[in-house]
């Protein structure tokens, strides 16, 4: 089952404006390279997610990635956000949150019409506010939003990557509490409260 977003789940980063997104999925591409993947581990307080990085099919926007994983701009910043749209489906927002310490320059927008992937369950994406300003701000997929994927008339968002390990604890994220006052527009009622702590994030597997 597909599930087409309503307006208040669109994505954004703090104090933005979304763009809205329907349509159909893209194809799916031909399965990377393993050479092409590269995994990187993001720790949290509830345990370590592992994410296949897609240098192949999403260059741009898997490099932009790497280079925050590289710098440690990642380490110690929080999952803040949770769009629960049912149960199952919805998605979680971790990243810089617009904090200049952290956030690097906008990186040019990587459609799914380009790139072939799609966001579906796993997915990881970058938050923006309109295409050319993904920055530091990224989210994972529950359940199969290709609705958000890039169509002939909306530009969709950008997937870079899916989670191989460590779902359970999305699931558990998407679930978390959120406060009924904080965030702004449309953000109002998905900031979570308490944030998930993201201790460290380093390419490879979890250490044993």
């Amino acid at each position: 089952m597909r599930i087409f977003l309503p307006l208040a789940a669109l994505l954004a980063l703090p104090a933005t404006t979304a763009t809205a997104q329907t349509g159909t999925p893209a194809a799916q591409p031909a399965a990377a390279t393993p050479t092409a993947l590269v995994n990187v581990t993001v720790t949290t307080s509830l345990g370590p997610i592992v994410i296949a990085v897609d240098k192949e099919h999403a260059p741009i926007t898997a490099a932009n990635f790497l280079r925050y994983v590289d710098q440690k701009r990642l380490d110690g910043v929080n999952f803040y956000r949770a769009v629960k749209i049912q149960p199952g489906y919805g998605f979680v927002q971790f990243g810089a949150a617009n904090d200049p310490k952290r956030a690097l320059p906008p990186i040019p927008h990587e459609p799914t019409s380009k790139t072939g992937l799609s966001h579906k369950d796993g997915a990881i994406s970058m938050a923006m506010g309109k295409p050319g300003t993904a920055s530091g701000d990224f989210f994972i997929i529950v359940g199969d939003l290709s609705t958000m994927d890039a169509t002939a008339t909306e530009p969709g968002y950008a997937v870079f990557g899916h989670v191989v390990s460590g779902m359970d604890i999305i699931h558990h994220i998407l679930d978390a509490p959120t406060s009924p006052t904080r965030g702004e527009g449309l953000m109002k009622g998905q900031m979570l409260e308490p944030t998930i702590k993201v201790t460290t994030v380093r390419r490879g597997p979890p250490a044993p």
